[in-house]
């Protein structure tokens, strides 16, 4: 039977189209998913990843950006990274505002006089010498603190309770967030002599306060000068504020901050790489932040995160062939303060980051991978489900609908047009921990870290060995970063 001609001519039209497709869609070779496979089931019962966070968190402890634990953290990173056989170590400098914490204290002075735990904000200025002493504004919100007029607030500590709930995913602490970035910046404005939270851990049994940034990301100095001091309460002793404001009398209380910027400070990150034997100017990059607050040993936040990356590069390291395609682990610099770090590493590689096929970034504690999401061309989207096949007997499953950024550093590089894939974490107890003094070595299960270190050398693995690329290129994803 003859086809009509321009049946036929169309028939023509979307066989090319087809052709073309099949010919710019990535896939994963069936060689390199088994090699991908046996990575995955190996690592299910090597200790590297523990190993490397004991280490940090033992030798090297918090890891408080600027601090004297700061260089130590960078030379033991740059050792680590030789020891375990990387091609080259290097490091990159990152420049910060120095905040630096002295000591901290907090009372209700009145009606009922009683000590309360507290912690300082990250880039809050200290209060005069002898504290400030100055009646307490509970307020419900942020939005309600904006409203407000500037004669309630003028010289008053204002208190916002935030209770934040624990989940997979940690859904409010977004919320709680911006309250903390955002509180001590309206007080100001208001007038105000002071800002107070409840601190943003899931924890009610500890009396442990969370800190954490305050202000802008990546402020100027003048952006510092237009803060009040600001710290947030222990759970519990949140609780008995709230039982005593609920009394309906005046509450003075005393807030003492021995705290504030310093000057400026020059750290790094610090870089390992596998080099690739086919297309070494090709990069797939991994990594955690190095630095830590201060109240803990910075194991789950982010020491847990830095062993995953360079555990993961070890095993594909060690592997009879080298990858494709350079493995690029970066333990990032001052995260916590502003991802300074990842920043200046967009900043410094925007230019080649149509090189870099693929992104993620380890930075939500060390429970077990669920999810798997990713921000590709849709050529990719093939390679992904690959991917998704190798991880799902580990209990990751892959949601084709969500975005991947990268992780908190990385994102700043996917914003420039890096392909991205988000490896979430089980976050149901990552609050717990968060930014205070519980977030220590303990709270790692060895075969949960051991999973994510499955996950990754998996992944990247194959993201190396990949035939076809995932859509990186200037500006490629530009509908994926959310509007000002």
């Amino acid at each position: 039977m003859r086809l009509p001609l321009a049946l036929l001519l169309g028939s023509t039209l979307l066989a090319s189209a087809n052709a073309n497709a099949n010919a710019n869609a990535t896939t994963i070779p069936a060689a390199a998913v088994r090699t991908a496979e046996q990575l995955r089931d190996k690592a299910l019962h090597d200790d590297t990843g523990y190993r490397i966070v004991e280490s940090l968190t033992t030798e090297v402890g918090p890891r408080m950006a600027g601090s004297a634990a700061d260089q130590r953290g960078r030379d033991w990173a740059v050792a680590k990274f030789k020891a375990l056989g990387y091609d080259k170590v290097y490091t990159e400098p990152v420049t910060y505002p120095l905040w630096e914490r002295h000591g901290e204290r907090g009372a209700i002075v009145a009606p009922f006089p009683q000590p309360l735990v507290l912690t300082a904000l990250g880039y809050s200025p200290g209060t005069p010498k002898g504290g400030i002493t100055a009646q307490v504004l509970q307020v419900a919100s942020i939005e309600a603190l904006q409203a407000m007029d500037p004669a309630q607030v003028k010289g008053k500590i204002i208190y916002i309770s935030f209770h934040t709930s624990s989940g997979k995913q940690s859904n409010s602490y977004h919320t709680g967030r911006i309250i903390r970035e955002e509180g001590p910046i309206v007080s100001f404005k208001k007038g105000a002599a002071a800002f107070l939270m409840r601190t943003l851990s899931t924890d009610v049994h500890n009396r442990l306060a969370s800190t954490g940034a305050t202000g802008p990301a990546n402020p100027t100095m003048a952006d510092l000068k237009a803060l009040v001091p600001a710290a947030a309460l222990s759970p519990i002793d949140a609780d008995q504020l709230e039982r005593v404001l609920a009394y309906g009398k005046p509450v003075t209380l005393l807030l003492d901050l021995d705290c504030g910027i310093a000057g400026e400070y020059t750290g790094a990150n610090v870089i390992g790489e596998i080099t690739g034997k086919k297309h070494p100017d090709q990069v797939v990059a991994i990594g955690g932040h190095l630095d830590s607050w201060d109240p803990g040993t910075g194991a789950v936040d982010d020491g847990a995160g830095v062993a995953i990356a360079i555990a993961a590069g070890k095993l594909i390291r060690d592997l009879p062939q080298r990858p494709d395609r350079t493995i690029r682990v970066i333990a990032f610099a001052n995260e916590e303060m502003g991802l300074w770090g990842g920043t200046a590493y967009a900043k410094e590689h925007a230019r080649e980051v149509g090189k870099f096929q693929l992104g993620s970034e380890s930075d939500h504690g060390a429970a077990k991978i669920w999810q798997m999401s990713a921000t590709v061309k849709p050529g990719a989207r093939n390679a992904i489900a690959q991917m998704a096949q190798v991880l799902a007997p580990l209990g990751v499953a892959y949601d084709a609908n969500l975005p991947g950024s990268g992780g908190p550093d990385l994102s700043l590089l996917h914003a420039k047009g890096m392909a991205a894939l988000t490896l979430a974490q089980d976050g149901t107890y990552y609050s717990n921990w968060h930014h205070n003094a519980n977030d220590t070595l303990d709270k790692i299960v060895p075969s949960e870290l051991a999973q994510n270190v499955a996950v990754y050398a998996a992944v990247v693995y194959m993201a190396a060995q990949a035939d076809g690329d995932f859509g990186s290129g200037p500006g490629a994803f530009a509908a994926d970063q959310p509007k000002p």
